[in-house]
């Protein structure tokens, strides 16, 4: 990284076991071995809806925040003048040394709401540490690739440490003695077994998209992680919800956070919701089929629910003549951040995936999203679904039901 901020480069030969033996991949476990709530179908047909939202009135520019005239500059040569209002509110209690909690959904500029606060702690105290921990690999490399720019010119290092990569990359970064650490809790979980993470001079900790992690059953790598890092930290809990099961984790270890609550956007309020009925595996196939070659669909992601069943509906669509890839857990990292850039830049314009995609991927130009297996709950439903519709657009969302 040009700011001296390493990071594991991507492998595309398979994986090694590690000397703490084989690690389930809950991504793709997730969809097998959950049992699935029954979803009544009408929850699946909404009409959109344009609603005005209130404008909101930032307090703060960023030049008002105490941050080092190395992150403001970054912050300017970015265009960055007037913060969402999770960082306007969030990054004062931040810069003060306390804990935050941050509840608001994704999109909403919650990265750059707890990286400048710890970017600026890090390049001023020179023995503090900060571990990030994110539900999954492709959230991981997003907030790296921010606080990389942000932090461009401060001289810190830092460590990815995610599956798919090559581990010897990442043992030689941990060598280093990194000043960030980011990764998912699996992996981060294997090198503190291994004994090339030790996390107790890591006084900065940062969870991002915790209902998402405790949703993919990381509860208890999270709390064996966040137990090995510094008693005395500052803590970063973000949030698209607060359940019981985040409020637990939060209460265990925060210390009088300050805590920041935006509205949630519901994703039916810019999804157009319907559902399409179908007899047999044939007519399913040929209906979507129908779909995807109206004219109105530009990017469809399609979910399906298990990484075999994603990979035969990726090489009939292809066989049909579709642009299309197709992402799931089974791919290396290599693999999964090809399909996702060709997606990006319109290379294809169907990509076909489990669950592992629900969230940490920011493509705002996704017109449909298909559901071609009905999801377990529909808080994955939600997550599927808000996709689409992003950036001030109108989204679509149909989902296949048998009749």
């Amino acid at each position: 990284m040009s700011y001296s901020y390493r990071s594991s480069r991507v492998s595309t030969a398979p994986r090694r076991q590690s000397r703490g033996g084989s690690r389930p991949n809950r991504s793709s476990a997730q969809g097998r071995g959950r049992k699935g709530d029954y979803i009544d179908p009408s929850r699946f047909i909404k009409v959109a809806t344009a609603t005005q939202t209130e404008q909101y009135v930032a307090q703060h520019s960023f030049a008002d925040f105490n941050l080092s005239p190395i992150l403001k500059a970054n912050l300017a040569a970015k265009g960055y003048t007037t913060p969402s209002p999770i960082q306007d509110q969030a990054i004062p209690a931040a810069l003060e040394g306390r804990d935050v909690i941050g509840i608001a959904s994704t999109g909403t500029g919650k990265t750059a709401a707890f990286a400048l606060p710890l970017l600026n702690q890090l390049a001023s105290e020179p023995n503090s540490r900060a571990l990030i921990i994110a539900p999954t690999r492709e959230l991981a490399q997003q907030i790296e690739v921010e606080c990389r720019t942000l932090g461009r010119g401060t001289g810190l290092t830092g460590a990815l440490l995610i599956g798919g990569s090559s581990m010897g990359i990442q043992l030689r970064d941990l060598r280093g003695n990194p000043r960030i650490v980011i990764g998912t809790p699996g992996r981060i979980k294997d090198h503190l077994l291994r004994g090339t993470l030790k996390l107790d001079r890591f006084n900065i900790a940062v969870l991002d998209e915790v209902d998402r992690m405790l949703d993919m059953g990381f509860v208890n790598d999270v709390t064996t992680i966040l137990k090995a890092t510094n008693s005395v930290r500052q803590s970063f809990f973000f949030s698209a919800t607060m359940d019981a099961k985040v409020r637990i984790l939060i209460d265990t270890f925060t210390n009088d956070p300050f805590t920041v609550s935006l509205k949630a956007s519901s994703a039916s309020e810019s999804v157009h919701q319907n559902i399409v009925a179908y007899n047999t595996k044939t007519d399913k196939l040929d209906k979507l089929h129908n779909l995807l070659i109206q004219g109105n669909v530009t990017k469809a992601i399609i979910f399906d629910e298990t990484q075999r069943d994603v990979e035969r509906l990726h090489k009939e669509l292809e066989l049909r003549g579709f642009s299309t890839d197709s992402m799931h857990g089974g791919k290396t990292q290599g693999q999964r951040q090809r399909a996702l850039a060709k997606f990006k830049q319109n290379e294809i314009n169907v990509l076909v995936a489990t669950d592992v995609a629900a969230r940490g991927i920011d493509v705002t130009d996704i017109s449909h999203v298909v559901n071609f297996s009905v999801p377990k709950t529909y808080d994955d439903y939600i997550h599927r679904i808000g996709r689409a519709g992003r950036a001030g657009k109108i989204g679509h969302a149909l989902t296949f039901v048998q009749q």
